[in-house]
């Protein structure tokens, strides 16, 4: 009987449906337990909202959905460096501190950056701002209520489930209205999939609320 290849799991491969649900399940876990994260993707909403409200570039839509993209994931990956390090260090450690101290700056260089350019932008697109004043009110209008939506859904306060249903519903609507004089699907699709990570946030609070109170049923 020939010996098996090297280095060859022994557990069977992992489907690729399995491998996005649990790349999906550790982004709901960043947003539910840091809220650093959670700020980020209340400013991904905003910068969403100024997409689609008014024309912009090629370049400019690239670089602002870039930024959005980069500071999530370096938000992501500080996390995941957190994880590790307290894992590896049980006790205080001078070096595990800056080592997390550095890499939570490193966000904070990229969200700076992203606010930068982001204002860049719109000083270029001062003109075009002004000529559509009419719309830019209408985004603020139905744009700040979304954005309060998506961040109460993502609130840590434990609410009753319908509470969490009635803001989705209300921000999804919203959503709607917006989508319909967007000037652009791409921000629109952008807003829409930090809206859905808003509501999966909510749904994890509330499995995790259950789970808890089943085991203190048990345990009683």
């Amino acid at each position: 009987m020939s010996a098996p290849p090297p280095f060859q799991s022994k557990h069977p491969p992992t489907s690729f449906y399995r491998s996005v649900l649990h790349a999906w399940n550790g982004l709901i876990h960043t947003v539910v337990h840091q809220r650093n994260m959670r700020m980020h993707l209340i400013s991904g909403l905003l910068v969403g909202l100024v997409g689609s409200g008014i024309p912009l570039g090629l370049a400019e839509k690239v670089t602002l959905v870039f930024c959005v993209l980069l500071v999530l994931f370096a938000e992501m990956l500080n996390s995941a460096l957190e994880q590790l390090v307290d894992l590896a260090i049980q006790q205080f450690d001078e070096k595990a501190k800056l080592t997390k101290d550095i890499a939570a700056a490193a966000v904070l260089v990229l969200a700076i950056g992203t606010v930068v350019l982001f204002a860049v932008v719109l000083v270029h697109n001062a003109e075009v701002i002004f000529n559509n004043l009419p719309a830019i009110e209408r985004q603020v209008l139905f744009g700040t209520p979304l954005v309060f939506l998506g961040g109460a859904l993502m609130h840590e306060q434990v609410k009753p489930i319908w509470l969490d249903v009635l803001f989705a519903i209300g921000a999804l609507v919203l959503w709607g209205f917006i989508a319909s004089w967007s000037e652009s699907e791409v921000f629109s699709a952008m807003t829409l999939g930090l809206l859905l990570v808003c509501a999966n946030a909510a749904y994890w609070r509330q499995s995790e609320r259950r789970r808890s109170g089943r085991k203190a049923d048990e345990s009683s």
